[in-house]
């Protein structure tokens, strides 16, 4: 195990996190806490949904970050026709080799935007189920290693069903966090349209770190310390969840794993070598919020997962006392 990060490493990775934040917010006006949550799934080396309204930045936000991290950027537009392969790419014989050459699909890339995940088929969907959870595809046989890092931004509509097919279970869990862009405020709107002329703002984005650095913070990341109250904490709360009258299905080990993961990020991008309990409650509903099941008789009445997870935070009591010192 590598030691936590030094005060210094923890003073470096906010300062950088804080430049990357104020750099993306100059495509996405007003929607700092969002910026934030993003770069923290892509430093913790997941994936983000984002079920929100047309018009609301998505595809500004994945080419802002693209922009500021020097990576590439793709745009995948989820359709009922749209195959596997033109997600990950195909095998081509070639006549005058008389071998097979890959052709990558839109998927290698720093930054993948899956646009309306839920109107392609599950069969597509499923495409993307090992290059997020291995950063890896498999065709014919042969492995392809995504580029490092690799984050997929995967959008839904909730206003329209029609047409659409509801990601499994499965595939949600592939995906660190669940949030929305939402609307911009009063001020942030008259900044925006004050900036019409300018179409594309994140394509004019100067980069603030290399595809290098963001690897070196993410290993940073991963070694900042966790006490073991904190871990009995995420434990107690992961268990409350299954426990509760009005969910089917709780969150599992693999979730409870990702808040760690999440938080750790968290901590450091607060200048901090060590994850506090308010990290965990601040993370807890865009972690876990898309991987609770509820029971369908209580959803009938009502019930929200989000209603569930703000009980369980209420009733597990926080450790008060840290067991050892970073």
């Amino acid at each position: 195990m590598n030691p936590a990060p030094t005060p210094d490493q923890a003073a470096w990775f906010h300062q950088t996190f804080e430049a990357l934040v104020d750099n993306i917010g100059h495509a996405v006006l007003g929607k700092s806490q969002v910026v934030r949550l993003a770069l923290t799934c892509m430093l913790a080396e997941g994936h983000l949904l984002l079920e929100d309204a047309p018009g609301t930045g998505k595809t500004s936000l994945a080419r802002a970050i693209a922009a500021t991290v020097q990576g590439t950027h793709n745009r995948i537009q989820f359709t009922p026709d749209l195959l596997p392969s033109d997600v990950t790419g195909v095998s081509i014989y070639d006549q005058a080799s008389r071998t097979f050459d890959f052709h990558r699909g839109p998927i290698f890339a720093s930054i993948v935007l899956a646009d309306e995940i839920n109107r392609a088929s599950p069969k597509t969907q499923s495409a993307l189920l090992e290059v997020m959870e291995e950063g890896q595809v498999t065709v014919d046989g042969t492995t392809h290693r995504a580029p490092a890092p690799f984050m997929v931004i995967a959008t839904q509509n909730p206003i329209e069903q029609a047409g659409t097919y509801r990601l499994p279970e499965a595939q949600l869990d592939r995906f660190l966090m669940k949030t929305e862009i939402g609307y911009p405020d009063h001020l942030a709107t008259v900044e925006i349209l004050s900036g019409a002329k300018e179409k594309d703002p994140a394509s004019h984005l100067p980069a603030r770190i290399t595809t290098d650095a963001v690897i070196k913070m993410a290993a940073l990341a991963s070694d900042v310390h966790v006490d073991p109250t904190v871990l009995e904490y995420v434990s107690h709360l992961a268990r409350a969840t299954r426990d509760d009258a009005d969910t089917r299905l709780g969150v599992s080990v693999r979730g409870a794993l990702a808040l760690i993961r999440t938080a750790k990020v968290w901590a450091a991008a607060h200048g901090r070598t060590f994850v506090l309990p308010d990290d965990i409650k601040e993370l807890a509903h865009p972690v876990w919020n898309h991987r609770l099941v509820l029971d369908p008789e209580a959803e009938f009445a009502g019930a929200t997962a989000a209603g569930v997870l703000g009980r369980v935070l209420a009733d597990v009591a926080a450790p008060q006392e840290r067991r050892t010192v970073a």
